[in-house]
């Protein structure tokens, strides 16, 4: 069974709404901040840090994309945009969705990568299992 987690923008946040490519842009500056941090390390840890590749289908233009492993220990992760409405006004939100083919390491790979983009974002991030984590100033 597929396990969701989600990023809702709050009124505290830095953004209002989101674009499925103003997440691929942070998503690219998390591989450009792990490639600099692998080079000072003198190591490939851009690799490590982020086994994936960015693959956008048909299915999901402008709604979801997906990241493919590029290692057994990976498989995918899916990443989409929405807004819900609450009492009056519209959040967005990133949802990251763990499929049912997805690994452990996937499900670590995710948590990362929510907390990267939550803290960015200054967001409210609830968790696979549930919990909740704040981001912004309350």
């Amino acid at each position: 069974m597929s396990t969701h987690a989600y990023i809702k923008l709050v009124p505290a946040s830095k953004k209002k709404t989101i674009t499925l490519e103003e997440v691929k842009e942070l998503l690219y500056s998390y591989q450009e901040m792990t490639k600099k941090t692998g080079e000072q390390l003198g190591w490939g840890y851009e690799n490590a840090a982020f086994p994936y590749q960015i693959v956008e289908s048909a299915d999901g233009k402008g709604q979801w994309f997906y990241l493919q492993g590029t290692s057994n220990r990976y498989q995918t992760i899916i990443i989409g945009v929405g807004q819900e409405q609450n009492e009056n006004e519209e959040t967005s939100f990133i949802q990251v969705t763990l499929p049912n083919g997805a690994t452990h390491g996937d499900k670590g790979k995710a948590n990362e990568f929510c907390k990267f983009l939550a803290k960015k974002l200054e967001g409210e991030l609830h968790l696979f299992n549930g919990r909740v984590m704040y981001y912004y100033k309350r």
